[in-house]
């Protein structure tokens, strides 16, 4: 089907043939989903999985009628028949929504690495799309899985509107005009502590209608690394350096403060993922590019862009969820990816401990006591041999780790029974064997 895609959808409106969405999660994301799906023309959620099930009641009752009435399906046969009959067929298990007949797409919204390899796998194998907003597992496992879609036929796909899938809108922009990338990343819009815990955040995510251990991802620079990192990996951009600079660079300084260090900029080398903690530049995304010919800086000194030879583009917003179904949309109805990882991942996320852990803990989840993120190139990663972070949870700590540490295999074991362990095992042979060929 041709055109775009609100052209598109609303064909599909037209014919009584929404595309029908699999929402696994229905938590703040996944409630934000069934209400924005609620406004649009020609996609609808028509099934959706939680391991509580009153938060997808929950959700649809924040949606109003806009959203289909839940009703609880024991089995996929059950979320079929409810899904004819106009319900919103809710069930405990991601299995029987990703397997459904009459499910088109599926959306992870669960934010959980684990969960995320199972339901990406589950929904692979049923030959169905998967929108992947949880960036965490695409980080530690997304070559595989994208590799298995391409396999089956299918479409992976991060979602838009999150800031990797935001910024590859730059990306892709700027390198379809021919211009080279210097930079390319996001805004940072909580302070950066980190060693933030989720005990200090309890109030500050109540008023925000958060978790408070998904606050602290973001405050303790976890979520920036994943979402930088994830960028990386489907752009061959990379980490400057670990962790990257994340300087205070306000808009109209993003070009002179990402560019090389020769030409009065922070960088050692061209073609970096980044982040700034400077106010205004959040919620907004920003690539950097070489403009060196002088008719290309005529006309961008002309539209008052600035002298080059480095310009900033800046998109001064991302919608996160509430762009998600688009990507559902995009996969359905044109076959398209709005962002997937490369086959070989250029970065990694690994962890550095928040605190001195002991031989026998077990660690924590993202966003608790234990650990935060730190973006990687792959080659550092390597060297430093890290546990990269979506196997973090549910290690067992083996040799004593002090503060600020990186977690790594020599030092952590992870738990083997976790099916992203056992995907990453995968991965890593995968790889491994397409550079030995």
């Amino acid at each position: 089907m041709g055109g775009s895609i609100a052209e598109a959808l609303d064909q599909r409106q037209r014919e009584g043939r929404p595309v029908r969405v699999g929402l696994i999660g229905a938590g703040q994301m996944g409630t934000d989903i069934i209400v924005q799906t609620g406004l649009m023309a020609g996609i609808e959620v028509v099934a959706a999985a939680d391991a509580v099930p009153d938060n997808v009641f929950a959700a649809c009752k924040v949606a109003g009628s806009t959203a289909r009435a839940p009703e609880i399906a024991d089995d996929a046969v059950a979320v079929a028949r409810l899904i004819k009959r106009g319900r919103l067929a809710t069930a405990r298990s991601y299995r029987e929504v990703c397997t459904a007949d009459d499910v088109d797409v599926v959306i992870d919204a669960t934010g959980n690495p684990n969960v995320g390899a199972q339901v990406a796998l589950t929904t692979i194998g049923a030959r169905k799309p998967i929108v992947m907003m949880n960036v965490e597992a695409d980080v530690t496992i997304g070559a595989y899985l994208s590799a298995k879609a391409a396999e089956a036929g299918v479409v992976y796909t991060l979602g838009a509107g999150d800031e990797p899938s935001s910024t590859m809108e730059l990306v892709n922009f700027l390198r379809g005009l021919g211009y080279p990338i210097v930079a390319a990343g996001k805004g940072k819009n909580n302070a950066f502590r980190i060693d933030a815990t989720p005990d200090a955040y309890v109030d500050e995510a109540k008023r925000r209608n958060m978790n408070p251990r998904m606050l602290v991802e973001f405050v303790d620079g976890s979520k920036t690394m994943v979402e930088m990192v994830a960028l990386a990996n489907a752009t061959g951009l990379v980490p400057d350096i670990p962790g990257m600079h994340g300087p205070s660079a306000a808009v109209d300084a993003l070009h002179r403060v990402f560019c090389p260090r020769d030409e009065g900029g922070l960088l050692s080398r061209k073609g970096v993922v980044d982040f700034t903690v400077a106010r205004g530049v959040a919620p907004g995304v920003f690539a950097v590019a070489e403009m060196r010919h002088p008719r290309l800086r005529e006309r961008m000194n002309d539209l008052q862009l600035g002298e080059g030879p480095y310009y900033t583009f800046f998109r001064p917003y991302h919608l996160t969820s509430l762009e998600v179904p688009l990507s559902a949309a995009a996969a359905v109805l044109h076959g398209q990816s709005h962002m997937r990882p490369m086959h070989t991942p250029v970065a990694e996320v690994g962890a550095r401990a928040k605190k001195a852990l002991a031989p026998g803990e077990k660690l924590d989840a993202i966003g608790e006591y234990c650990y935060r993120g730190f973006a990687l190139t792959r080659v550092d990663a390597l060297a430093q041999n890290a546990l990269p972070l979506g196997l973090a949870q549910g290690a067992t700590v083996t040799r004593a780790i002090a503060a600020g540490d990186y977690l790594t295999y020599a030092n952590c074991a992870p738990d083997e029974r976790l099916s992203i362990v056992q995907v990453r095992r995968l991965q890593d042979d995968f790889i491994g064997m397409a550079a030995a060929a």
